[in-house]
């Protein structure tokens, strides 16, 4: 039986030698490069500026099933001299903290770490001890992509400490392209220095330069297509209904069954089954949420089509205003955000109008959903607006949830210019 402390041994022995083969092979990896400033935090008023600033923490929207996305960069950590440990721990708890009462991912990029940067194993310990059951509840899914031996060994030292359900919660990735079955992969942040290291180990595996990652061409949506197709699409394939169909039956569903819902919108749903309910929406077969028994279905399904639209229901026009809006006076948001909206396409505007109105009233249950505006903000923001290339940093998180939350508390004032077509006049709260 291998000791505790045998294995720490072991663990810095196999850390130090995972360095020297690096630099026996010439690799052109050197001491990881810290990512483009467009990715870390930029704002000086940060709490935890002297560490946000590093970009080491992402938060990059939402993956396949609704779940948050966080991102660890190990490649982005400075040397240990020039980074406050403690701080870093309570920077993570302080981030988490906005994410943890919802369902979330982990996504860990272990390259990077070195011996000259690595926390210590104390604040390993340190830091799952903080890390305690309103952290690991909700966390669904933990990827160590780039796996080392010295990351298996640290496993050992920490598995006595580890529950068994927690341990089903950790896969493994070799390759960046496995993250595709699991993963909005072009929603990931992933600092250039991990991008040439596993261009390397695929290099290094087929004996070659990396071959392309394979990505199949798209096909041609099939007429009763509701999933990744634009609101103009939709529209056009279902005799010019301005609402989509799975909001209108996930909006009804939900209205009837669901407002009073503990942590509405901040579950997920098994994946299989939101698979399933897209598939028989795209082949046009009839839903029927009641079946399934779970209020939580809809609202994943609700989310889910909404970052799958080509283009956001926000319009990537507006994506810098919304990031911009910070900067407007406190008391001159609400008709900053009014004039915001008011320059949507008239479609547009109507779908928002309609999804916002309903967010509204599930805000308005609150006491009981424990769902306020802030936190539903929180849930959809990133669901609304997005850059229309690379992806959201977590510095663009604020101004996002900030706006979406005046949206939803200040519905009556932002939409009161534009009104609903009649059909759809009984939204109105």
């Amino acid at each position: 039986m291998i000791s505790t402390h045998d294995l720490e041994q072991l663990a810095e022995i196999e850390l130090q030698k995972e360095e020297e083969e690096e630099e026996e092979q010439g690799s052109s990896r050197g001491y990881p490069l810290a990512p483009s400033s467009g990715n870390a935090c930029q704002d000086m008023s940060h709490p935890y500026y002297d560490v946000a600033r590093h970009g080491i923490l992402q938060v990059t929207g939402d993956d396949k099933y609704g779940r948050k996305l966080i991102i660890f960069s190990s490649c982005c950590m400075p040397p240990s001299h020039q980074l406050n440990h403690h701080r870093l721990l309570e920077y993570l708890k302080y981030t988490l903290d906005q994410y943890v009462e919802s369902d979330y991912t982990v996504v860990y990029f272990h390259y990077g770490l070195r011996s000259s940067n690595k926390p210590s194993l104390r604040w390993l310990r340190e830091a799952y001890r903080e890390f305690d059951r309103k952290y690991k509840k909700n966390l669904k899914a933990l990827y160590v992509v780039h796996p080392t031996n010295f990351i298996r060994i640290i496993w050992n030292i920490f598995k006595p400490l580890i529950s068994h359900k927690f341990g089903k919660k950790l896969t493994y990735v070799n390759y960046l392209a496995e993250l595709r079955e699991h993963l909005n992969y072009d929603q990931l942040i992933i600092p250039p220095a991990v991008l040439r290291h596993d261009e390397e180990l695929r290099a290094a595996q087929k004996g070659g330069p990396p071959p392309p990652v394979k990505i199949p061409p798209p096909r041609p949506p099939l007429p009763t297509q509701q999933f990744g197709v634009s609101l103009q699409y939709i529209r056009e394939k279902n005799n010019g209904e301005l609402i989509p169909p799975v909001m209108c039956q996930t909006v009804s569903y939900l209205k009837r069954k669901g407002l009073k819902t503990e942590g509405i919108f901040r579950r997920s749903a098994r994946v299989q089954l939101i698979k399933d309910i897209q598939k028989l929406y795209n082949q046009g077969k009839p839903v029927s949420f009641e079946q399934y028994s779970d209020v939580h279905v809809p609202a994943v399904i609700l989310k889910t089509f909404l970052r799958e639209l080509p283009e956001p229901l926000l319009t990537f026009t507006l994506y810098d205003q919304i990031q911009d809006f910070t900067k407007v006076e406190s008391s001159l948001r609400a008709s900053r955000c009014k004039r915001i909206v008011e320059s949507l396409p008239e479609h547009n505007f109507i779908v928002v109008k309609y999804l916002i109105c309903f967010l509204h009233m599930v805000s308005q249950e609150s006491i009981s959903n424990k769902m306020s505006s802030s936190n539903l903000a929180c849930v959809f923001g990133v669901n609304l607006v997005w850059p229309p290339k690379g992806t959201i940093s977590l510095g663009a998180l604020a101004p996002l949830n900030i706006f979406t939350e005046l949206l939803i508390e200040h519905y009556h004032t932002i939409f009161s210019s534009r009104c609903l077509p009649q059909q759809f006049s009984d939204m109105a709260v």
